[in-house]
């Protein structure tokens, strides 16, 4: 399957580039990822109840998520800068498993795909979660961190069903 897939993030001479997608269409391109912070439910009650020492922790998660759909290509060395046209993140508190899942929805009209951008928004978003809660919790876990689906492109829909 690779063979298919001709990695180009590489010139002739093995040197990293940025590929050139000047060739490509635009077209509407959406992408979205899913991750989760495990923690203690003291500490999911604590943010719940907004009584954590940092403040609002979902909302916070929730801006820097979106800021740093904004930042992928100053991270990711090989990231094209998008004019993205939205993005959203969301979380649900899931009391029986004790952990909080994270989605990020990324959206752009371009020549080139936000997989990137949505998967950036989930980690950093869970980063944050994690920042503002581990006075109380240094034992929480990041996992799960996955591009679920994806949208627009030659190679059209894309469904990661785990």
């Amino acid at each position: 399957m690779l063979e298919e897939h001709r990695l180009n993030h590489f010139d002739s001479e093995g040197k990293a580039i940025m590929v050139d997608v000047s060739h490509k269409e635009d077209t509407l391109r959406i992408a979205a990822a899913r991750g989760k912070v495990k923690m203690k439910m003291e500490t999911i009650e604590l943010i719940e109840s907004g009584k954590m020492g940092k403040g609002d922790v979902l909302g916070v998660a929730r801006v820097a998520g979106i800021m740093a759909v904004k930042r992928t290509s100053e991270l990711i060395p090989m990231c094209h800068p998008l004019f993205i046209t939205g993005s959203e993140v969301s979380f649900n508190i899931d009391k029986e498993r004790s952990c909080i899942h994270i989605k990020a929805v990324v959206r752009t009209t371009g020549k080139t795909g936000v997989e990137m951008e949505a998967l950036t928004a989930v980690s950093i978003a869970a980063l944050t979660i994690y920042d503002m809660c581990k006075a109380v919790d240094k034992a929480m876990v990041i996992e799960d961190i996955y591009l679920y689906k994806k949208e627009g492109g030659k190679s059209g829909i894309f469904i990661n069903e785990r």
